[in-house]
């Protein structure tokens, strides 16, 4: 099926009235909202044009540097050289993280690259947040699990290229009709206290689960503790590669994790929730549009005011305070700290900052027992994991497990075995950035606080799994060119040493002096967790694997 290039605006008058049309329905502009206002002309043009960008900087009266240095900063905005052009209507995204990477993506990617059309613009881009179903395309914004030739060809001919809100177990009606939003009507009403509220939170021992794991309990009354007004911001970009359970809880029961994040709001006193969903996940986005008219239409109790924001492809605004700056209409560049986001968060105001997988938990934390909810897990530990699990498994997914559980345990009792023909060799316990472990480290509990002194930590609890026919110097390398992708570019030790990192680390004999010296540089002077984090895969070769590092 031939697609059609997209028909460049001739006049400055033109650029005005397609711009004054699109923004109809936005006014009045506001300058947080600069993503979105991209997002719509990225949307409805193919690319952006600098004559749309001159007369977005008139409206929202901002220099065209300043806008063109946030779109040129995201991934998922295609920027035009001039405004005559023309560019391809329809974009295919292929996934070359680990998961997809492992399976067979390569030869995917040579083989679309010869049958597809100059008028289809082939990507190759970072994990999109489907691990469980590698290789993964994405067409337009349909994505295609097990993606080969055929399907890809066949999805672009069908013109399924628009990602439709699945079907949802538990929409509105049926939360409800479950006792959804009871703890919320108890919390609003006062006849659960906030206090009351934090102890149970406290008593759960629910941790963040976005990857810090700090007590959540703790982190509330930091922020109540904070002037008014507050705000709360929930980070739905999980972009580690291998992490997709925040996609999955979402698509499967989403209202449990928006009444955790209204009694979020209620215990802070804030007075807005941003939700910022990561751009991948359309699908997930529409659903979660849909769920939000529900709520709206028929409230449990008075609602906050809810914003969803959408990303626009760039993983270091997981990270929290890059994500406050991507939502004030700003590159994601990370914040030095102090002070910290508690503190001075979003729009300068104290804002309280969680994934969407804590928040699930909330509700349940409440209504159960502590025993019941946490119970005795392995090893010692306490309470249940969340772990997105791929690469050589026969069964790759999302699976809740006692804490402590072993990869070799969650393996065998969850995901049905490795893969006929494989043997585990190695594990990444914690997606890209949490290091890799070898299989004679296999009996470690998967928990936090106890494998740091192994190189390694959970992180997100995005478990990948490497056999015989892998190498974990080849794992490494895949995770570096990630950082280097995604690296921010404001400090030197993550812009340079990661760029620097993948070209020693593709050489066939590796330089263990300098890569050390290297990686201590990254760690001990990046700003944030990305270039802190990127060497310990690196690390984690030299450690548990020296005989990979000579080729």
């Amino acid at each position: 099926m031939s697609h059609p290039v997209s028909s460049p605006a001739a006049t400055d008058d033109s650029f005005v009235s397609e711009i004054d049309s699109l923004l109809a329905g936005e006014q009045p502009l506001c300058r947080d909202r600069l993503l979105e206002y991209l997002h719509l002309l990225n949307d409805r043009f193919a690319t952006l044009r600098p004559g749309h960008l001159r007369i977005l900087a008139e409206r929202l009266r901002l220099a065209e540097t300043e806008i063109y240095e946030v779109a040129s900063f995201y991934h998922h905005f295609d920027l035009a050289a001039d405004d005559k052009t023309p560019v391809p209507t329809l974009t295919v995204r292929v996934c070359d993280s680990l998961s997809c990477t492992m399976s067979g993506v390569e030869l995917l990617v040579e083989r679309l690259t010869a049958t597809l059309g100059r008028e289809v613009r082939l990507q190759r881009v970072p994990c999109v947040g489907h691990c469980d179903s590698a290789p993964v395309a994405v067409v337009g914004t349909h994505v295609v699990a097990h993606a080969d030739v055929a399907s890809v060809h066949a999805t672009i001919d069908q013109g399924l290229t628009e990602a439709v809100a699945p079907g949802v177990a538990v929409d509105y009606a049926a939360y409800r009709a479950t006792g959804g939003y009871t703890a919320l009507a108890a919390v609003t009403d006062g006849s659960l206290s906030v206090e009351t509220v934090l102890q149970r939170l406290d008593a759960s021992g629910l941790r963040g689960l976005g990857g810090a794991g700090f007590p959540s309990a703790r982190k509330w009354r930091i922020v109540r503790e904070q002037p008014a007004p507050r705000l709360v911001a929930i980070n739905i970009d999980e972009g580690e590669p291998g992490t997709f359970k925040d996609r999955h809880y979402l698509e499967t029961d989403p209202h449990r994790f928006l009444e955790g994040l209204l009694i979020a709001c209620h215990a802070v006193a804030a007075e807005t929730g941003y939700l910022y969903l990561r751009d991948e996940y359309a699908a997930a986005r529409a659903l979660l549009r849909r769920e939000l008219d529900a709520l709206h239409a028929d409230p449990p109790v008075p609602l906050p005011n809810i914003e969803l924001r959408r990303g626009a492809g760039a993983y270091i605004c997981g990270e929290e305070s890059a994500m406050l700056e991507s939502l004030e209409g700003k590159r994601g560049m990370p914040r030095l700290r102090p002070p910290y986001v508690a503190e001075v968060g979003l729009f300068g105001r104290p804002t309280l900052v969680h994934n969407l997988d804590t928040l699930h938990w909330i509700r349940d934390a409440l209504e159960q027992p502590p025993e019941q909810f946490a119970p005795p897990g392995r090893r010692g530990r306490r309470g249940l994991r969340t772990f997105s699990v791929s690469g050589r498994v026969t069964r790759p997914g999302v699976y809740r497990a006692p804490a402590g559980i072993s990869v070799r345990e969650l393996i065998d009792e969850f995901c049905g075995s490795m893969a006929e023909g494989h043997e585990l060799y190695g594990y990444l316990p914690g997606g890209a950035s949490g290091g890799i472990l070898p299989a004679s480290l296999a009996d470690l509990p998967l928990d936090f606080d106890v494998l740091q002194e192994h190189g390694c930590f959970i992180g997100s609890a995005a478990v990948i799994v490497l056999s015989q026919h892998d190498r974990a110097r080849d794992a490494a390398l895949n995770a570096m060119r990630f950082f280097a992708h995604e690296s921010c570019g404001q400090c030197t030790p993550c812009r340079v040493g990661t760029v620097k990192a993948v070209t020693l680390m593709a050489a066939e004999r590796w330089n263990r002096p300098l890569l050390e010296e290297l990686a201590t540089t990254m760690t001990d002077a990046s700003i944030c967790g990305l270039g802190q984090a990127a060497p310990n895969p690196l690390r984690c070769v030299l450690d548990h694997f020296p005989d990979e590092i000579d080729g």
